[in-house]
């Protein structure tokens, strides 16, 4: 599969998505975005109004046809929602890059690409993805990407085949605590705060040695500031990681971040998806799925991921899951702010685990024997 959007669920995304037309995102962005002009005023009059300055690149249609080699199939990376995803080379700096370009009969629209472009523009941490440019020649639109050669964490997770490397404890705790942190800085440090609202594993990129970033901010959404406790909004996201009071009631808090993100951690500890109707009725919904286990400490070992072989450690899985457990309390109040996610799981990725001076857990037995008691 390929680098930006992954087919395990950008199709299911896609029909989520039918019918549905994205509220403002941003208040400069009220009105329809139509032509080159019309955006490149807007990137202006966020810069008139005090904002950082607008990092990216404007590219022309033609600059970005020649990275692509006018769009061949052998640079297709991935396609969803958005549209297509190629691989490019930038003729002008021969830097390697992902160009994503808005499909123009899709699902999302213009102002899902210009939140992006102010997003990336404004908002810089080494756990978000970089946007290097966009085009808005005419009608088209695209977006220009750092390149992600691992792709999605959707990739390593989900349906491997035989000659593809498992990910082992050490990097999946790595790839959480990363993508923690990019999330503490959308919530924490920009100002105002920043409501991601499609956290999930097709979203969470990969660069060299599993270095995890955040991508696709179509959806983001400016949080609540002052007294205000909330944001209201159209519903939207992936069904599967939207917390179930915004799902209920169009009410978006930083705490629905949370939500997602646990139900991520999961999947990454499990290696189960958010939704897999391919299991069994009592197993179609992960976090359903592992609510009655968090209650029973002997079946934790249960819900490692099998893919790892029992090579992981048992006080590493208990406080993993612990943490899980409180990312996805079903009250938003119950769950824990991100940076004290970021903290137990920044804990957890230092931690690193030896299967050669450990001995393989059991499957079902490790969580009740004596030396896993001592180590909890």
């Amino acid at each position: 599969m390929g680098w930006f959007l992954c087919s395990g669920n950008s199709n299911k995304n896609a029909k989520k998505k039918q019918n549905e037309k994205p509220e403002d995102q941003i208040s400069s962005t009220s009105e329809k975005s139509k032509g080159n002009s019309s955006v490149d005023a807007k990137m202006e009059s966020s810069k008139d109004g005090g904002s950082d300055h607008i990092a990216a690149h404007t590219f022309t249609f033609r600059e970005l046809a020649a990275a692509t080699k006018n769009f061949r199939a052998d640079c297709l990376l991935g396609e969803g929602g958005f549209g297509r995803v190629y691989k490019g080379r930038l003729e002008s700096t021969s830097q390697v890059v992902a160009i994503k370009q808005l499909d123009r009969n899709g699902l999302q629209g213009n102002r899902e690409f210009l939140v992006e472009v102010l997003m990336l523009s404004l908002l810089h941490h080494p756990n978000l993805v970089n946007l290097i440019g966009y085009c808005a020649d005419g009608d088209q639109r695209l977006l220009v990407y750092e390149y992600m050669p691992l792709g999605c964490l959707e990739d390593h997770l989900y349906d491997l085949p035989p000659d593809k490397k498992r990910l082992d404890w050490n990097t999946r705790m790595k790839i959480a605590a990363g993508a923690a942190k990019g999330l503490e800085y959308l919530h924490d440090k920009a100002s105002p705060p920043v409501i991601y609202r499609d956290l999930k594993c097709s979203n969470i990129l990969l660069g060299e040695g599993y270095y995890p970033k955040l991508s696709d901010f179509g959806l983001a959404k400016l949080g609540p500031v002052g007294d205000k406790t909330h944001v209201s909004t159209r519903v939207m996201g992936t069904y599967g990681y939207c917390a179930p009071e915004y799902a209920m009631t169009g009410q978006l808090t930083l705490k629905s971040d949370v939500y997602s993100f646990g139900v991520v951690l999961l999947e990454i500890i499990t290696g189960r998806k958010a939704i897999d109707n391919s299991r069994s009725g009592g197993e179609h919904n992960l976090v359903a799925w592992a609510r009655p286990l968090f209650k029973d400490r002997r079946k934790f070992s249960q819900m490692a991921d099998p893919m790892l072989q029992g090579q992981y450690p048992v006080r590493g899985l208990y406080q993993a899951l612990a943490v899980a457990a409180m990312c996805v309390q079903e009250q938003p109040t119950m769950r824990p702010l991100i940076a004290d996610v970021v903290t137990a799981l920044s804990y957890l990725a230092s931690q690193k685990y030896d299967p050669e001076t450990v001995p393989v857990q059991c499957s079902r037995t490790s969580s009740s024997t004596p030396r896993s008691r001592r180590e909890f």
